[in-house]
């Protein structure tokens, strides 16, 4: 099943990875988990970026889902724009969503994902609210 993306998501965050020669599979193109490493470190410095990085003792973001739809076929060589998007937010989640296209392909997306991030008490090992200065990012 593939998942489209909301129109009304925001852009929030791009960044470019190269795609190396080990993400490669077998069949000459990159293999599925390197989507979802891509996918992780484009939501990783999106996190960095906006001074959030998850914090095992004190309150930060997780993610409890992922998805990715794979539209076309990535392979070596080559750079991947990775474009970062947040969507709707509720208490203590926010919809997050990223488009990875090949620099050489402006405008083609070859995979889009998602994910759907939570903001937690770590040592509680519960949700709580997004906190102010982030809801005002994620909704500007």
């Amino acid at each position: 099943m593939r998942f489209d993306l909301p129109d009304d998501k925001k852009l929030a965050f791009e960044m470019v990875i190269p795609i190396r020669w080990g993400d490669m599979d077998a069949m000459g193109h990159v293999n599925n988990a390197s989507y979802f490493r891509y996918l992780e470190s484009l939501r990783i410095e999106w996190f960095r970026h906006i001074g959030c990085l998850p914090d095992p003792g004190g309150i930060g973001p997780v993610i409890i889902n992922a998805f990715c739809s794979f539209i076309r076929q990535l392979e070596y060589p080559g750079d991947v724009l990775a474009r970062h998007y947040t969507g709707a937010m509720g208490r203590s989640t926010v919809e997050t969503y990223a488009t990875l296209e090949r620099i050489d392909m402006p405008g083609v997306v070859h995979a889009s994902g998602g994910a759907t991030t939570v903001w937690t008490d770590f040592k509680a090992q519960k949700s709580v609210p997004i906190p102010d200065r982030y809801r005002a990012m994620f909704s500007a």
